[in-house]
Parts: C-alpha cells; sequence; structure tokens
C-alpha cells in the first residue's frame, strides 16, 4: 500500500480559498489523499460566506479551523498549492509546487464568490487528477 499524499492548500488568512480548496479536495479524493489548508497570517476565524457557500455544494465548513502554516514548518508534503501570497508564504518542503492565481473572494457579491468557488474546485479536480 502506497503511503497516504499530503495536499496542502495555502492562502494568507485560510478563511476563504483554502479552506474550500481543502473541502473540494476532501470531497473529491479517493484513499490515499489526505487534504489540508493554512495560512500564513491565519485569520483565527472561517469566513461565514465560505460556509454559506460551501453548504450549497453539500459540504460543512463549520468543522473546518483557520489554521497557521507553522504546523507544517519541515513536514513535507506531496503538493503545496498557493493561492495569491506569493512570498508570504515561507517554504514548505513540497515535492510539487502550483500557485493558483485565485482572487480572495471575500469582499465579492454572491455570484462571483460562486465563480471563485467553481473554479477552486475545478482546479482542485484537475490536480487530484494528476496525483
Amino acid at each position: 500500500m502506497s503511503p497516504t499524499k499530503l495536499v496542502l492548500f495555502v492562502c494568507v488568512e485560510n478563511s476563504n480559498r483554502s479552506q474550500m480548496a481543502e473541502a473540494f479536495a476532501r470531497m473529491h479524493a479517493g484513499d490515499g489523499v489526505e487534504a489540508a489548508s493554512s495560512g500564513s497570517r491565519p485569520s483565527g476565524r472561517v469566513n461565514p460566506r465560505a460556509v454559506e457557500y460551501m453548504k450549497e455544494v453539500g459540504y460543512d465548513l463549520t468543522t473546518h479551523t483557520s489554521k497557521s502554516l507553522d504546523q507544517f514548518n519541515g513536514q513535507e508534503v506531496e503538493v503545496a498549492v498557493t493561492m495569491g501570497c506569493g512570498d508570504e508564504c515561507p517554504l514548505v518542503k513540497a515535492k510539487r509546487r502550483e500557485e493558483w492565481q485565485i482572487p480572495d473572494p471575500k469582499e465579492m457579491p454572491p455570484e462571483q464568490y460562486r465563480e471563485v468557488r467553481d473554479l477552486i474546485e475545478r482546479k482542485v479536480k484537475e490536480l487530484l487528477a494528476s496525483l
């Protein structure tokens, strides 16, 4: 049996994009893939709007917490996906890195927020298919 591959999604606050990406990875990943998310400057909470819009696709984000990247310091992950935090994301040991240019939906109107959510889902599915 092959070891579990850890996929880490990182943004600055760990309250919107990386939380949704982690959720979609949990929804769509098969056995052998573990998903986590964190932030370089975590807000300490998951955005209630992210909770609301993930509920629309059948996922309960209230079980998630906003986590610091520090807890992954020195741990090797299969893939580290950063979203718009650029140099603010300290180095995580990753076999593969991807930067997803996804805007922070925090201040967006509902339709645009849903578009970002759906974009994240598409990108997560593509990523999982490539593992």
